[in-house]
């Protein structure tokens, strides 16, 4: 690797995963420092399961994240193993400034400093290394527009697909605030934005922040059938229909499913207000996806079965 100063600082964006915490990808710093023979990863995406009440606090939104640090070979490594491509993009820096955001990590990594509390927006790994870049180095501008005046909701709809269970789901519990446009730096929370950003932004003094890269936009996985929240709507409502067929040729009206179905949106409910009012996440709220279900009951089961019991009669 060709490199001018004895210290390298470069930015590390990790295409999405399979599971869900990696949809949206993932950024860390690189720091090569060739006088002391290190070639480190710099993670601020790291948590422990075996935190003391560690659920209870991931749904209260208070869980904290740590920077980590590890060799970049095993960084990468762990990447390579999943297939994720990994995109390097190497920050244009003077010595004293290479040395300052050097000393910056490292200080970070002290046990009092590592922890910070996560939150998916504003607070998380892709925005800690950008305000560390800007605060040590100094402010950035960049022409990239990206995902300007787009809305919370439509990013996560281009990364979890749409129609996806997933996206349903994350939707439902999302209220108005994630209807609101993104701008600017708000828009530097996704791992790819950011990357974006960089490429085409420009120190004050009006040198390029990169001086070499090789990225690509990252390559989202196609929906599969089997994944549209509509398939399991329809498969829904159809059970609903027969069930209230059996009903009324019965012409009696059996509680058991409806007890079960209540119950279980009457936690999915309980869960929603817990998260609307006791909660620090920052995009949770009402919508009216959540007269989805009881709309196609109502429809399904109760209006089916008495139009067919009033027939029979």
């Amino acid at each position: 690797m060709f490199r001018l100063l004895a210290i390298y600082i470069s930015l590390i964006t990790c295409t999405p995963g399979t599971e869900l915490y990696t949809k949206y990808g993932h950024t860390a710093i690189r720091l090569i420092d060739d006088e002391q023979q290190i070639d480190w990863c710099f993670n601020y995406g790291t948590f422990s399961f075996n935190t003391s009440n560690f659920y209870w606090k991931f749904v209260k939104g208070e869980t904290y994240y740590q920077l980590s640090v590890e060799p970049t070979q095993y960084f990468l490594e762990t990447y390579a193993e999943e297939n994720r491509p990994v995109y390097e993009q190497a920050i244009h820096l003077t010595q004293e400034q290479a040395i300052r955001l050097r000393n910056a990590l490292l200080a970070n990594c002290r046990p009092a400093n590592r922890e910070y509390l996560y939150n998916f927006v504003f607070d998380n790994c892709a925005t800690r290394p950008y305000h560390l870049i800007t605060d040590v180095v100094g402010n950035i501008s960049s022409p990239y527009t990206g995902w300007e005046n787009r809305t919370y909701r439509q990013f996560i709809e281009h990364y979890t697909r749409p129609h996806t269970v997933v996206n349903a789901l994350i939707n439902t519990v999302f209220g108005s605030r994630a209807d609101q446009p993104m701008h600017g730096e708000e828009r530097l929370f996704l791992p790819e934005e950011l990357m974006f950003y960089l490429e085409d932004a420009q120190w004050e003094d009006g040198s390029p922040v990169v001086y070499r890269s090789d990225i690509q936009p990252f390559e989202i996985q196609p929906t599969r059938w089997w994944e549209n929240i509509y398939t399991y709507l329809i498969l829904f409502a159809v059970l609903l229909s027969l069930l209230s067929l059996y009903d009324a040729h019965a012409k009696k009206f059996h509680y058991g499913w409806d007890l079960a179905l209540g119950i279980l949106y009457l936690i999915f409910l309980s869960i929603v207000v817990f998260l609307c009012y006791f909660s620090i996440h920052p995009l949770v709220g009402w919508n009216i996806r959540l007269c989805v279900l009881p709309s196609i009951y109502l429809i399904c089961r109760i209006g089916t079965y008495f139009l067919l019991l009033r027939r029979t009669l």
